[in-house]
């Protein structure tokens, strides 16, 4: 069988109670590679100012960690600029907020680079290399210059947008000829695969054929969506673990009585969590009774804090819950409890548990995998109701949701009090529609069908 090579931006090396608290992808992608035996190949989280770092090796069962520090100020250009400050914002549909540097595009291109030279004494070509991610597109074709013949796949996790929106980024057509260099390009929904096949049919001369297949730049390939899940059962688990259950009776004491509404999220301006507010507004507005009886608590876990279009969000969000609570806080209850820091894991699905709506409201999303755990929390007997975004990829699959447009405050505000007022009977039909198709479409299906569909294209490809 063929090794799996794993390649990020950053290296997930924890092992044991600390494995437990990373992310459900970090915990999916280590199950690869326990199976598989293999590499997991990236950045090592720290920067050093050598002109040629090398590689640090470390070894966990059948798996290898090969990391590498960065310059920091390659990183910041790398990182800070092009992924996030560039692409992130673009992917995300806010060209708004994108800005376009030829230095920082130069450094993605330079680390790419330095990330496939360093990664290939370590290669065979019967590997089945796995790439991730915005950050690291144009590695495959780096890898491919380099000689490499190994199968290589890429997934992207966050949206390809439409083609009217991608040629605003400079370069553009390099960037998706290295797409193109990958013997397998994963998407999160099919509209983001659509939206790849339009830019490829307008800007690209590509053409789809038969079973997935596309022919770009002279390569033939295949594209194909991949809907990311999460591991359901674990989740679930953890719902009714020691800490979710202490850290959910603190909470269920201090609503004396009131229902909990409920959104997580990083914090970040594709989440749309200045317009949930908003939304949460309106419900206090158009359905009065309702103040007094609920309190909704976001948490948002800091991010990117040195980006400045980040620190105007956090601005943004603090100064309108300060006004919502304001204008409708009492001496004895707040409308909106605002948490600017991270929980574990056990402890949000806790919190999932305990609350009868979850606001889930990006403005834009690959998956949203909150959305999924907040249905692997719930309890069968009295589940909460799921409110989502229709942009959120996660929206295509879970017809037992609440779907709606977080632009729309009033619509939403609706969405949330239909919640509120849902008898328990359609409450459970809801959930055990949603749970189901979580179940089976969980971070394991993920990534065995990623895999397999890289382990059946022909070899060599070259």
């Amino acid at each position: 069988m063929s090794r799996l090579v794993v390649v990020s931006n950053r290296v997930t090396t924890a092992t044991g109670a600390k494995a437990a608290t990373a992310g459900g992808l970090a915990v999916g992608l280590l199950a690869a590679l326990r199976e598989y035996g293999g590499i997991w190949f990236g950045w090592s989280g720290e920067t050093a100012e050598t002109a040629t770092p090398m590689a640090k090796v470390s070894r966990g069962g059948k798996i290898t960690y090969i990391t590498l520090d960065l310059d920091p100020t390659e990183f910041d250009k790398y990182y800070g600029g092009f992924a996030n400050r560039t692409l992130w914002p673009l992917l995300h549909y806010r060209l708004d907020l994108a800005r376009f540097e030829r230095e920082w595009y130069l450094a993605y291109r330079r680390v790419n680079k330095l990330f496939a030279e360093q990664l290939v004494p370590y290669l065979r070509d019967d590997d089945l290399v796995w790439i991730h991610d915005y950050h690291l597109i144009p590695m495959g074709q780096e890898l491919r210059r380099l000689g490499v013949k190994a199968r290589l796949g890429f997934f992207l996790h966050i949206p390809f947008p439409s083609p009217e929106l991608f040629v605003a980024l400079p370069r553009h057509g390099e960037l998706v000829e290295g797409l193109c260099a990958y013997d397998l390009v994963g998407f999160q929904t099919a509209t983001d695969l659509r939206n790849f096949h339009d830019y490829l049919y307008r800007e690209g001369g590509g053409y789809v054929l038969e079973g997935g297949r596309i022919q770009a730049f002279g390569r033939t390939f295949v594209g194909k969506d991949f809907p990311i899940g999460i591991d359901t059962e674990d989740f679930a688990r953890m719902a009714t673990s020691p800490e979710a259950l202490r850290s959910s009776t603190r909470l269920l004491k201090s609503l004396l009585g009131r229902h909990l509404i409920i959104g997580v999220d990083r914090l970040d301006y594709s989440k749309g969590i200045t317009e949930r507010l908003l939304a949460y507004e309106a419900l206090l507005i158009q359905y009065p009774r309702q103040r007094g009886q609920v309190t909704f608590v976001q948490i948002s876990a800091p991010s990117r804090e040195a980006v400045p279009e980040y620190l105007d969000m956090r601005q943004q969000v603090e100064a309108t819950t300060g006004r919502i609570n304001g204008a409708f806080g009492e001496f004895d209850w707040a409308p909106i409890r605002y948490i600017n820091r991270s929980f574990t894991r056990r402890t949000l699905s806790g919190f999932f548990r305990l609350s009868r709506i979850g606001l889930v409201t990006p403005l834009r999303d690959g998956m949203n995998l909150v959305a999924k755990e907040y249905v692997a929390a719930q309890d069968e007997e009295n589940p909460g109701v799921l409110v989502l975004s229709r942009f959120a990829g996660a929206a295509d699959d879970m017809d037992g949701a609440l779907i709606v447009n977080p632009y729309d405050a009033e619509g939403t505000a609706e969405a949330i009090h239909k919640g509120l007022i849902m008898p328990l009977d359609e409450r459970q039909d809801r959930w055990r529609r949603l749970i189901a198709r979580v179940r089976e479409h969980d971070i394991v299906r993920w990534r065995t069908d990623f895999v397999h569909a890289l382990e059946s294209i022909p070899h060599p490809q070259g």
